[in-house]
C-alpha cells in the first residue's frame, strides 16, 4: 500500500516503523535528502464532532512528512520544537503533505510542511526543528 521512494533505508524504515501513521492510513509517496511526501485518504475515522477532519489526523500527516525528510540523513533526529497553523477546514477527500527541509546545520534542521487538499489549496502550515543526534 506504501510507495516508499527513497534509496535511504533508514528514512523508509522511520515511516515502516511509525504505527500511528499506518494508523491513520497515511501512505509515503516520495522520500529523498531532506524531503518527503506522504498523502492520507480521508474517511469517517478522520472527522471530529464537527464534521471536519480533526486538527490531530492533520497533524499526524505532516508529523510523518517532517520525522521522514529530518532522517534523510546519517543522524538520527527527533523534534526539538513544531508549530501547526489550520488554515482551512476540510470535510473529505485526500490531504497531501510535502516536508522541505529549510536549513541544515550539525545538529540542527529545521523544516517546512505544506499540507493540500486535493485541489492543491493550502489546508495547514506545520514547521519543524529537528535536533541531529550522533551518526547511527
Amino acid at each position: 500500500m506504501t510507495a516508499n521512494h527513497s534509496e535511504n533505508p533508514e528514512q523508509n524504515a522511520v515511516f515502516d516503523r511509525d504505527c500511528f501513521a499506518h494508523h491513520l492510513g497515511i501512505e509515503l509517496l516520495e522520500a529523498g535528502e531532506g524531503t518527503a511526501s506522504a498523502r492520507m485518504v480521508l474517511g469517517e475515522q478522520h472527522l471530529n464532532g464537527m464534521g471536519t477532519v480533526h486538527g490531530g489526523a492533520i497533524f499526524g500527516l505532516a508529523d510523518l512528512a517532517f520525522a521522514v525528510a529530518c532522517n534523510s540523513r546519517e543522524a538520527l533526529a527527533v523534534a526539538l520544537n513544531v508549530n501547526i497553523s489550520y488554515v482551512k477546514a476540510v470535510r473529505g477527500g485526500v490531504l497531501y503533505a510535502r516536508a522541505t527541509e529549510t536549513s541544515l546545520s550539525a545538529r540542527i534542521g529545521t523544516y517546512e510542511v505544506v499540507v493540500t487538499d486535493e485541489q492543491g489549496e493550502t489546508v495547514a502550515l506545520f514547521y519543524g526543528m529537528a535536533y541531529r543526534k550522533q551518526a547511527r
